[in-house]
């Protein structure tokens, strides 16, 4: 093969991704500059040989073995690339840790992020799952971004038009090429607004603030650590509890159906969508359909959030398929309602 220099073989990615699952990488090259990445994009790829693009690892099912090339994205890089009279663009390096990004962008004192603090994973992956919580997805500050086809070491512009956002997807989910390794972000440009007001109208936030006894509105570094404090209430440290965060997506179904639901139901949270469908709450499902706190084998939906799909050890990617597919069987049973998974499944 005629891989650069720099590309490892037989690289155990066990510590590369949130649900710690063991999964042994043909090939891996862990890319920090943009020469790097050229470099790559020109050797080509053999024949038969699969490619992925890893960023932070947090919303990924890795197999036991992977017989291609993995990516790993870490060109790092903040600055100011501009601003008008109405925001600021700031450009971050595909490889900066999210959460990280979101701290700086405050210190500089250019709110607008903080809803979406703690998130875990790269800015890179962030639109390519449209990331959000709290009431604000990554779309909402989307100006544009960089990638390169690693077909033919282009890069290219892409900007929010063209990503294609929708709720948790974007052109890159839809048309397969995040799973398929074709491109790497390399930066992305968010924009930030000047008129800043803080965005707490999500109930559990708004319930911490009220409980904390904030009166009057909060700063935008409140907001960042009311957030914090919310998602450490209810989410595990992969660190010490191996997931990959919320693992279910919040189903989205035609009015009739959350009508129905809600009389037969009347605590199911509902949020009604501008297209006149509503969303409903997958950790309110999974919960009363009796999968919270409760494990199958090495695997488990949180006791705190059910949301989140946990590894209590030694489990592996079958392990999490089993669970996914009891949860979903016992969903819909129990309300009619069809569940869909954020991670990818590589």
């Amino acid at each position: 093969m005629n891989f650069p220099a720099f590309v490892q073989s037989g690289v155990d990615l066990s510590a590369c991704n949130t649900l710690a699952l063991p999964c042994r990488a043909a090939h891996y090259a862990r890319l920090e500059t943009r020469a790097q990445l050229t470099e790559l994009a020109g050797s080509g790829l053999p024949a038969g040989c699969r490619r992925f693009v890893l960023g932070g690892g947090s919303n990924l099912v890795l197999p036991s073995e992977f017989d291609g090339l993995v990516v790993h994205m870490a060109v790092i890089g903040r600055e100011l690339a501009g601003e008008d009279a109405e925001a600021r663009y700031v450009r971050l390096g595909g490889g900066e840790v999210w959460n990280d990004a979101v701290a700086w962008t405050l210190a500089q004192g250019w709110p607008g992020l903080e809803n979406l603090a703690l998130i875990p994973g790269t800015v890179g992956a962030a639109p390519i799952q449209n990331i959000g919580a709290y009431g604000l997805e990554l779309a909402d500050r989307f100006q544009e971004l960089t990638a390169c086809d690693l077909d033919t070491g282009d890069l290219l512009r892409f900007d929010r038009a063209a990503c294609r956002f929708g709720y948790r997807d974007s052109v890159f989910k839809a048309e397969g090429w995040s799973r398929a390794g074709r491109y790497a972000i390399v930066d992305v440009t968010l924009r930030l607004p000047k008129a800043w007001q803080p965005n707490t109208g999500y109930a559990d936030l708004a319930a911490y603030l009220q409980r904390e006894g904030d009166a009057a509105p909060p700063s935008p570094q409140r907001v960042f650590d009311a957030v914090c404090a919310v998602r450490r209430s209810k989410l595990p440290d992969p660190t010490v509890l191996p997931n990959a965060g919320s693992f279910f997506q919040n189903p989205v179904v035609d009015a009739a159906l959350a009508g129905r639901l809600r009389t037969a139901h009347p605590t199911l949270p509902v949020y009604p969508q501008a297209d006149g469908r509503v969303k409903l709450a997958a950790g309110w499902l999974i919960e009363h359909a009796g999968w919270k706190g409760r494990d199958l084998g090495p695997v488990g939906m949180y006791k705190k959030q059910a949301l989140v799909l946990v590894n209590r050890g030694g489990a592996v990617a079958d392990d999490v398929r089993a669970l996914m597919r009891a949860v979903q069987r016992d969903v819909r049973a129990t309300f009619g309602v069809d569940l869909h998974v954020e991670p990818v499944f590589l």
